[in-house]
């Protein structure tokens, strides 16, 4: 859940499609090699692509390094479900 009170900081740097660099990043909820799910400082995101893998992560410092072919990025609205039948969570629990 977003904490009140305390200042949102959330940035994204993408590299020609094949690297994003993701700061505000509070958990990791799911990840293959085609989508990514992460809860951030502002909300759930939706990464989606080809070959997707961590290069680095920190949930200490809230930082995420993803490599591959990025393809699309979305922002969930808040209420909406976190998870589709594409992610890791969602084929275990099928």
């Amino acid at each position: 859940m977003i904490e009140q009170g305390k200042p949102k900081h959330h940035d994204l740097h993408m590299q020609s499609r094949k690297q994003l660099d993701i700061s505000g990043v509070s958990n990791v909820e799911s990840f293959d090699s085609e989508e990514f799910l992460l809860q951030t400082e502002l909300g759930h995101l939706t990464i989606r692509g080809q070959h997707l893998h961590i290069k680095n992560l920190s949930l200490e410092e809230g930082l995420l390094s993803i490599e591959g072919l990025i393809t699309s990025l979305v922002y969930l609205e808040p209420g909406a479900p976190a998870k589709n039948g594409k992610s890791l969570f969602g084929k275990l629990f099928k």
